[in-house]
């Protein structure tokens, strides 16, 4: 019995130690949790082969059980490499098919540069049974007594797990906040294994199915038209009835003054006004009485200098894939650089990189929120957008467009940006019905290629509504997509030749090379809107849905020319904010990121938006700016904190002396590590309760 029961356990320790290793390097690994789950999954594996009557059935049931771990430890650490992120169960159910016709290219080469570890992932696998059989070991049947031990060996693993988690939510340990409450895939797989991250992903997955099951949310939650205007009405510059977080109950309810400002217009809260006894009713369930009690405490930023100052102007939104500053030089991308140092420049921007890399860098770039690290714009496909973008574009007449040249069905696009409010547009069908979705896609040179050429994009799209009155368009982009190689990018062929001087290794060379098509593109952009009349009325905002994280860390030292171990160097980025009406760049010091754009962009609009409504703010306002990772930590304008290590590294002023005083700073990362953790559950409890149905009910009509 313990035999059949050691080996079992015996390999599945071994893989997770390889996958660390591997994966991480000498970090630290706490394998507790991990040992516990092996015991019991082991126990689970010998008990089912160990009563099996049939040799032939114990056999193939214990040779599953044999190289399960190693077939799956070795699939996570081909994904840990292309991705810089564990493979979740949520995205092998939801993103197979994606991955499987799109990343093959990629996955060949990650199972390339992985073999040796998977090799020795495979060792023991292949050297278990030949010593068995060596040594005449036959499976056994268990008897009564041998289901007795083995339960007990299943029980003692299954309730140390409980207990290590119980322990972990009553001290509390952190361990128990990034693995429950805090949930982030990297650190749970770089700390405490593969089978927790499996065992925290597939729990999560069922406790939000059981959720939504038992609060009525199927996911069909009636029709919803995302291109019916919000209810902007109700917004006139003045404050609703939100009490401050520390008013009294004598003056809770009373509307505060609007702000005088010495040099403009009139300073006044950017928000609706709520009938907040109405939001509260609505609240059937605990997320959503607290997402009541957030919006009314919530202090709402206050409109500047620069609201509406794009007021009826043509907007056209870009997430650029894989973008990052090092793609832009005055001579090989001179129309990047000329943008990136017009209009507003802001030299402390960051990218953060997501679960879903793509799909939750478009999330957080269209909606302001959050990615809550299982497939969210996936999952917002039935949700209601009233706050984005195209919703507020429509409600003043104009039909938002948007275009990625790439397949039609990847991510489930022509759901999750037509739900937006897009008319949304590929080059490419996918596998997709032709006569449903036929007309949703765009004639393109070169559509085939792999990556497609950005520069063909704009001149396929852009005749479609240059000519517009007025227009709103997105894109995605994908001529920056790895792998960056010369063999294994289309785009960095193409453009091989302008990079053939740089003294760079291939993958540098080649990541500047495929985005010199994205320069081209821009350049044609800018060419038509000005042929048409419409180049210094239109504003042209692009960021990266994440750093070139195809890119191998030495790589990407390579081309930035400098070390990016420190802080969170490696995740600053560019943000283009641009219009060519603009005389001199306005330039932002203040710390910001993607989940900033959406608001800062309402705002230059003069759209009526409630600050509250999502976890960016507005980056233009006068509020501090705060950067959120996906792992807890964060960078404001007085620190950089690394949440591993409780690492703050304090930011200096023009003098050297630190921009927080000392005796403020430990009440201060307090502060801002509670802000980090609302922030979160804000945007995830929106995306799961489709809270801002609940929000449109209790807005209170201007009268």
């Amino acid at each position: 019995m313990f035999v059949l029961w050691g080996t079992l356990a015996g390999i599945a320790l071994w893989t997770e130690l390889v996958y660390h290793f591997s994966g991480f390097g000498w970090t630290a690994f706490q394998p507790l949790f991990a040992i516990l789950l092996i015991v019991a999954w082991s126990g689970l594996w010998s008990l089912l082969i160990g009563v099996l009557k049939s040799r032939r059935a114990k056999k193939i049931f214990y040779y599953v059980a044999l190289w399960l771990p190693v077939i799956w430890t070795g699939v996570q650490l081909v994904y840990l490499r292309i991705f810089h992120q564990p493979l979740l169960w949520g995205m092998v159910v939801q993103g197979a098919h994606d991955a499987l016709t799109n990343y093959w290219r990629e996955a060949l080469v990650g199972v390339l540069k992985t073999l040796p570890f998977i090799a020795l992932l495979a060792i023991p696998a292949v050297v278990i049974p030949i010593l068995l059989r060596r040594n005449r070991w036959r499976m056994p049947l268990y008897d009564s007594l041998g289901v007795m031990r083995t339960l007990v060996i299943v029980f003692a693993g299954t309730m140390g797990s409980v207990v290590f988690l119980e322990l972990g939510e009553a001290v509390p340990f952190e361990y128990y906040e990034e693995y429950h409450e805090f949930y982030d895939p990297v650190t749970v797989a770089e700390s405490m294994g593969v089978l927790p991250t499996l065992h925290a992903d597939v729990g999560r997955m069922l406790r939000q199915w059981l959720y939504r099951v038992g609060n009525g949310k199927s996911g069909d939650t009636g029709e919803y038209v995302p291109a019916v205007a919000p209810n902007a009405v109700a917004w006139n510059g003045a404050p609703s009835q939100s009490p401050a977080p520390d008013s009294s109950p004598e003056t809770e309810g009373e509307e505060a003054e609007p702000e005088p400002s010495p040099t403009g217009p009139e300073i006044v809260p950017q928000q609706f006004q709520l009938d907040y006894d109405l939001l509260h009713q609505l609240a059937d369930n605990d997320h959503q009485t607290w997402l009541a009690d957030y919006i009314q405490s919530e202090p709402p930023v206050n409109s500047n200098e620069y609201t509406g100052m794009f007021k009826g102007y043509n907007l056209i939104f870009l997430t650029a894939e894989g973008f990052c500053s090092y793609a832009i030089d005055e001579e090989l991308t001179p129309t990047l650089y000329r943008m990136s140092h017009s209009g507003f420049v802001c030299e402390n921007y960051y990218v953060p990189l997501w679960q879903t890399s793509t799909s939750d860098g478009e999330y957080i770039n269209m909606t302001g929120l959050i990615p809550d690290q299982m497939h969210s714009m996936k999952r917002s496909k039935d949700n209601a957008f009233p706050y984005n973008l195209a919703a507020y574009f429509a409600s003043e007449g104009v039909q938002p467009r948007a275009y990625h040249n790439n397949s039609l069905s990847y991510y489930d696009r022509h759901l999750t940006h037509t739900n937006m409010g897009y008319d949304f547009k590929a080059c490419k069908l996918g596998d997709l019905d032709e006569a449903e979705w036929g007309d949703k896609v765009f004639p393109m040179e070169n559509a085939n290629k792999w990556p497609a050429s950005d520069y063909d994009m704009m001149v396929a799209t852009v005749p479609e509504y240059v000519n517009d009155e007025r227009f709103h368009v997105y894109y995605m982009t994908v001529s920056g997509h790895m792998n960056y190689s010369f063999s294994g990018n289309a785009m960095s062929s193409k453009n091989k030749d302008a990079v053939a001087g740089l003294d760079l290794s291939e993958g540098p060379k080649a990541y500047i090379a495929c985005n010199i098509e994205l320069d081209k593109a821009m350049e044609n952009l800018l060419a038509q809107l000005e042929a048409a009349g419409q180049l210094e009325n239109t504003v042209i905002c692009l960021s990266a849905d994440h750093y070139p994280y195809g890119l191998s860390d030495e790589e990407y030292q390579e081309l930035a020319g400098k070390d990016l171990t420190g802080g969170k160097d490696k995740f600053r980025n560019t943000l283009i904010l641009y219009n060519a009406g603009m005389e001199e760049p306005i330039y932002i010091q203040k710390a910001c990121s993607s989940m900033d754009l959406l608001p800062t962009l309402l705002n230059l609009f003069g759209f009526p938006y409630d600050s509250r409504m999502y976890a960016g703010r507005d980056i233009l306002s006068d509020r501090e700016g705060m950067v959120i990772f996906n792992n807890r930590d964060f960078v404001t304008d007085s620190v950089i904190f690394i949440e591993k290590g409780d690492i703050a590294t304090w930011l200096k002023d023009e003098n050297g002396n630190d921009i927080m005083p000392p005796d403020l700073q430990d009440a201060y990362l307090e502060a801002m590590r509670a802000e980090v953790k609302r922030r979160y559950n804000f945007s995830a409890y929106v995306l799961q309760e489709d809270y801002y149905r609940d929000v449109e009910q209790a807005i209170i009509p201007q009268q």
